[in-house]
């Protein structure tokens, strides 16, 4: 109540703590893909997809990367490792399920992956450390 005053008082507007920000959603999606051409098809892909990936004209995709994995066991024959930042859950299911820019990415890989892809994602806050 204090506080509520003290805003009034001096005819501000309160502002939210940066921990308060809702977090991006980072996703990781690990594909097993034996065709190495493919592959380097699948990383260029990536790499415009900020550019390409277009929401209601404009773009909504804010990281895009693909990279192929290392040779290890640890991998368990996943190939390729594609990493994609959205700005909210809701633009991640626009991606997954209305996005030309992706569809054309699935197009390239779905007749080269040996498996259905892990899909993982999280929330994630990206913060400047001191």
């Amino acid at each position: 109540m204090i506080y509520q005053l003290e805003l009034l008082a001096l005819n501000t507007q309160p502002t939210l703590p940066p921990y308060s920000k809702m977090p991006k959603i980072v996703r990781l999606t690990l594909l097993k893909i034996t065709d190495d051409e493919a592959i380097q098809e699948a990383v260029q892909k990536y790499s415009t997809l900020t550019q390409d990936a277009k929401r209601d004209g404009n773009p909504y995709v804010q990281m895009a990367a693909a990279n192929p994995s290392h040779d290890d066991p640890r991998s368990q024959g996943y190939t390729l490792v594609a990493r994609t930042v959205f700005e909210c859950k809701e633009d991640m299911d626009f991606y997954d399920n209305e996005c030309e820019a992706h569809k054309a990415i699935k197009a390239v890989l779905k007749p080269v992956v040996a498996a259905p892809p892990l899909v993982v994602y999280m929330d994630a806050q990206f913060e400047k450390v001191s």
